[in-house]
């Protein structure tokens, strides 16, 4: 085949089909899928016919393998796409593996096969209607980074419709962050937090993350009654409105408060849900138990479940406690990242044996384990 003259450049039929190895002459690409031939510099006239030879194209099969792909001019660019490929298959992974968890988890065994059928009809048809909405946008001229920037805008703004529709969403990806970014959170004794049927959890108050880190240890949502003060705290406050955490206010505070906190908390168990109860009423100001309240004996006289015991150790001193003086969340990172605790579960008690000095009793017990 005649190698085509200097600053030729190559008809298409011969474009991505043929490469020139030439000690006088340099292949250089000048558009998407054309090649110009030009003379190196100090390159002898009349050599070119018998040192230029015409190969296959070993730089086409080379751009087509990984090593290919990630060398030579614009590697940079190129790792950049694998690495946004790989974010793009992990956080669809983190998005999916555990909504679908979550389906089989709630679902009710009689309905759960028609309720993931259906799941997996509406992800079809969502990928038809993107797949149509993404050729619409490239049909109006979007290149295809702006594609992936409306796209990446849609699911925000889906995301934050999910949270606000869901929080439990939200709240459980805090609380893996602070369980696997802050602390190291062991849970012993899982298998006594019930995956069905109403009950009462009944755990000792540290920190202001208590409820975070109890969400992080149940396999299903939890109801929480809290002081109404807690709600006050930014950001903490917020996502304990989110996640419909019941305020309760001393009756001689607030009457009214104290009553609707109740009605809730019954309509919570009678509903079948996880209620959790702080019965010293308040964050510890030293570290050590307080006396429990009788605030659950009025719950239990209406609805009679089980309550479940728990106990969160080694807290006291984070930056969540109140060990500055009484104060809380003074100083950050105040025991470093990674810091040890713990949360132990102990079997249930008949609500006809509770009482809060044989429930202080037992949490104080699993302290010490």
């Amino acid at each position: 085949m005649p190698e085509p003259a200097a600053g030729h450049e190559m008809p298409s039929s011969e474009r991505n089909t043929t490469t020139f190895s030439c000690a006088s002459f340099r292949l250089r690409q000048v558009s998407e899928n054309g090649f110009q031939l030009t003379r190196r510099p100090g390159a002898v006239d009349g050599v070119a016919g018998t040192h230029c030879a015409t190969t296959r194209p070993a730089m086409a099969a080379a751009a087509h393998t990984l090593a290919g792909f990630t060398a030579g001019e614009g590697a940079a660019a190129h790792w950049r796409v694998l690495a946004d490929l790989a974010l793009l298959a992990l956080f669809a992974g983190l998005y999916s593996v555990p909504m679908y968890a979550l389906i089989q988890l709630r679902a009710q065994p009689t309905h759960r096969a028609r309720i993931i059928a259906a799941n997996n009809i509406l992800n079809a048809l969502f990928m038809i209607v993107s797949s149509l909405g993404v050729g619409a946008l490239l049909a109006a001229g979007l290149t295809i980074p702006e594609v992936f920037l409306v796209v990446g805008l849609l699911n925000a703004l889906v995301a934050t419709y999910i949270f606000l529709l869901v929080p439990e969403y939200l709240l459980r990806f805090l609380a893996w962050i602070l369980t696997h970014v802050i602390y190291r959170f062991r849970v012993r004794g899982e298998e006594h937090i019930p995956t069905e049927g109403a009950a009462i959890l009944v755990c000792n108050h540290v920190s202001f993350v208590d409820a975070v880190l109890l969400m992080a240890a149940s396999p299903r949502p939890i109801r929480f009654i809290m002081d109404h003060r807690v709600f006050k705290v930014p950001v903490l406050g917020w996502l304990f409105q989110l996640g419909k955490a019941i305020p309760i206010a001393p009756q001689r505070e607030d009457a009214a408060a104290y009553e609707r906190a109740f009605a809730e908390a019954n309509a919570v168990l009678a509903d079948g849900q996880l209620l959790c109860i702080f019965p010293e009423g308040a964050i510890t100001h030293d570290g050590e138990l307080a006396e429990f309240k009788g605030g659950i004996m009025k719950v239990l006289a209406t609805h009679p479940v089980p309550v479940v015991l728990l106990a969160l150790t080694n807290l006291w001193g984070s930056f969540f406690s109140r060990i500055e003086r009484g104060r809380a969340m003074v100083k950050p990172f105040r025991r470093g990242l990674f810091t040890p605790v713990g949360l132990n579960a102990a079997a249930a008690v008949p609500a006809a044996q509770v009482t809060p000095a044989l429930l202080r009793e037992r949490v104080a017990e699993l302290l010490q384990r």
